[in-house]
C-alpha cells in the first residue's frame, strides 16, 4: 500500500534521531495499524482492531513468542513515529519498496496483491479496455500501451487517491499530466466522494476495492487491468526499524512458519476470497 517522496526528508530525520535499539529477548512488542483499511485492517464496533492483519499478527505474535499489544495510529505518520520509538512495528498492507527501505527495515513478506481503478457502474469509465485482465509492471516502466490506453480514457477526469501510498506515486506518475488528482486522508473518504460523483475514478489496492465495492451498495466496479508486478515493491511486509533485526528475524521465521502450513492462505480466502500469499 502506501510514503510518498515528500515525507522522505523528514522521514530520515527521524530515523536519525531515533534511540538506539541494543539486541533484546522481544517478549513484548507493539504493532501498529491504521483501523481503517479493510479487510486488511479495521476498527469493530467494540474498537477491538479486526480483519486479516489482526488475525495474522495474533498467529505471528504466538510463534515468535512475543507477546504483541495491537493499536491504531494514522497512516501518514506511522514511519516517522516508528523511528521515533512510538510502537516497534507496523501492519499496514505496507509495499516493500527500496524507497521504503532507505529508512525503515522489513521483514519478509506476507501479502502481494494488485491495484486497479474504480468508478461508479453507470460511469461512462466503466469497463474500460482491459477490464477483468491483469497487466505486470515493474518500477519506473514506460511505454506500456495498456496505460497509454487508459490516458486517452481518463483525460480531463479527476482520480482519487489515499495520500503518501505507493498507488498515489503511480497515478502521479502516470496520469498527472492528463486528469486531476486529488488527494485523502484515509480511503474511506475517497470511496465515498467516488460514490456520489464528486471524482470520476480511484485508484487502490484490488482486494481492498474489493470489499469496500460492498459497503458501497454495489454501485462501484473495477475498470481497466489490474496491475500487478514489481511495480508495487515485493509484497506487503510488517515496518520495524532498521537497528531491529532480531525482531526481524522473529517474525520472518513466524512468516516462513504460516506460510508454509496454509495458515495465511487460509485467513486470505477467508478475508479476502482469493489467496494473496507471495509467490
Amino acid at each position: 500500500m502506501k510514503f510518498s517522496a515528500i515525507l522522505l526528508s523528514g522521514v530520515v530525520a527521524a530515523a536519525a534521531f531515533a534511540a538506539p535499539a541494543f539486541a533484546k529477548d522481544w517478549k513484548t512488542a507493539t504493532i501498529t495499524l491504521e483501523g481503517a483499511y479493510a479487510p486488511w485492517n479495521m476498527t469493530n464496533a467494540d474498537g477491538t482492531l479486526g480483519g486479516f492483519e489482526p488475525e495474522l499478527a495474533k498467529v505471528l505474535c504466538e510463534r515468535a513468542k512475543i507477546d504483541c499489544k495491537l493499536v491504531a495510529s494514522d497512516w501518514d505518520g506511522m514511519i516517522p513515529a516508528l523511528n521515533a520509538g512510538k510502537f516497534d512495528v507496523i501492519m499496514d498492507a505496507l509495499s516493500i519498496t527500496d524507497e521504503r527501505k532507505q529508512v525503515i527495515g522489513f521483514t519478509i513478506p506476507y501479502a502481494a496483491t494488485p491495484a486497479a481503478f474504480a468508478t461508479a457502474k453507470d460511469s461512462p469509465l466503466a469497463k474500460a479496455a482491459g477490464t477483468g485482465t491483469t497487466i505486470k509492471m515493474t518500477p519506473g516502466q514506460t511505454g506500456v500501451k495498456e496505460i497509454d490506453v487508459l490516458k486517452e480514457a481518463f483525460k480531463g477526469k479527476t482520480i482519487g487517491i489515499q495520500a503518501a501510498t505507493v498507488y498515489a506515486k503511480f497515478v502521479y506518475d502516470n496520469f498527472g499530466s492528463i486528469a486531476t488528482i486529488r488527494e485523502y486522508k484515509t480511503g474511506a473518504d475517497r470511496d465515498l466522494d467516488l460514490q456520489n460523483g464528486r471524482i470520476d475514478l480511484g485508484f487502490d489496492d484490488a482486494v481492498y476495492f474489493a470489499n469496500a465495492f460492498a459497503s458501497a451498495n454495489d454501485s462501484l466496479a473495477f475498470t481497466g487491468p489490474e496491475i500487478a508486478g514489481s511495480i508495487w515493491g515485493e509484497g506487503e511486509g510488517l515496518g520495524i526499524r532498521q537497528a531491529d533485526t532480531d525482531l526481524r528475524d522473529k517474525f520472518n521465521e513466524a512468516i516462513k512458519s504460516a506460510l508454509a502450513d496454509g495458515t495465511i492462505k487460509t485467513l486470505s480466502m477467508k478475508w479476502f476470497k482469493v489467496d494473496v500469499s507471495p509467490n
